[in-house]
């Protein structure tokens, strides 16, 4: 199992200094957020994304995937009433996907929930038809440039709209591309979801719908500074992996960074490769 960080979690170290300390402290690669890179994805050129990618390889890191897709530029949403609102989205989630492929990502993951929760001016019907032709866009751009774009189910404090991995299921599979899929973070899911997370990743993943994870604990922390018990979701995703059913990477994602970024970040990996080596000792 290979575990990436969320490079947020280094703000606002540069990027080569994120790259250093990630490595330093045994991740794989990083999970790279946009606005952490630019202001504005349209004016971000393949060449910069190719040169960070070398940066991070300079350090023995890949660069995974996207994620915190719409954060930057301001304004975005793929459900307001406004169609140049939603055109001006979809430009750039189109954009996103190529600089995904050009920084050597395999995924983008779609939380973003501002930019997604529903007008007081839209129904949910009217909301879900407006997500589903934006994101058939993206989709279909995906399918061009080789990656997969992922819809994140949120959790019902950050946004009314996907808060379930069934609700996200729905939307890829009335879209009907490979290149559409949903995933799990363990956050959300640990405050939506009605079964446990290690339960929702094995009645899933076998579907081929899940292809990405991402671990946190639903107090926002990293994983082992909350309540969430890993070892049977590290025990279910390391099954599912050896069944053929997922891929190699986990990302690590906290939002409350406890005592900070850096220390978060150590905590976190150490945490869980104790885990991986407590259940390959008992495999």
């Amino acid at each position: 199992m290979k575990i990436a960080l969320c490079n947020e979690v280094l703000r606002p170290l540069p990027f080569e200094q994120q790259c250093a300390l990630a490595a330093s402290l045994g991740y794989d690669g990083l999970e790279v957020a946009p606005f952490t890179l630019t202001d504005d994805p349209m004016r971000f050129s393949d060449a910069d994304a190719a040169r960070y990618a070398r940066i991070a390889a300079d350090h023995g890191l890949e660069i995974t995937g996207l994620h915190w897709l719409l954060v930057a530029p301001a304004g975005l949403s793929i459900v307001a009433s406004d169609p140049s609102v939603r055109e001006r989205t979809v430009a750039v989630m189109r954009r996103l996907v190529e600089l995904c492929a050009a920084i050597g990502g395999r995924y983008l993951v779609h939380g973003s929930p501002h930019q997604r929760s529903v007008p007081a001016d839209t129904t949910p019907a009217h909301a879900w038809e407006r997500a589903r032709a934006c994101l058939t866009h993206a989709a279909r751009q995906a399918q061009s440039c080789g990656v997969r774009y992922c819809i994140e189910p949120l959790s019902r404090a950050e946004t009314d709209f996907i808060n379930t991995v069934e609700e996200g299921v729905r939307m890829v599979r009335e879209i009907d591309t490979p290149a559409l899929r949903t995933m799990i973070d363990c956050s959300a899911a640990g405050q939506t979801e009605a079964e446990p997370v290690d339960a929702l990743m094995a009645r899933w993943i076998p579907t081929g719908m899940v292809a990405h994870i991402q671990v946190n604990d639903p107090n926002r922390r990293a994983p082992g500074q909350g309540a969430m018990a890993f070892t049977p979701i590290l025990r279910t995703v390391l099954a599912m992996q050896r069944a053929g059913h997922y891929g190699d990477w986990i990302a690590v994602e906290p939002f409350d960074y406890v005592p900070d970024g850096a220390g978060c970040a150590a905590r976190a990996i150490g945490y869980l490769r104790g885990v991986l080596e407590g259940l390959d000792d008992g495999r």
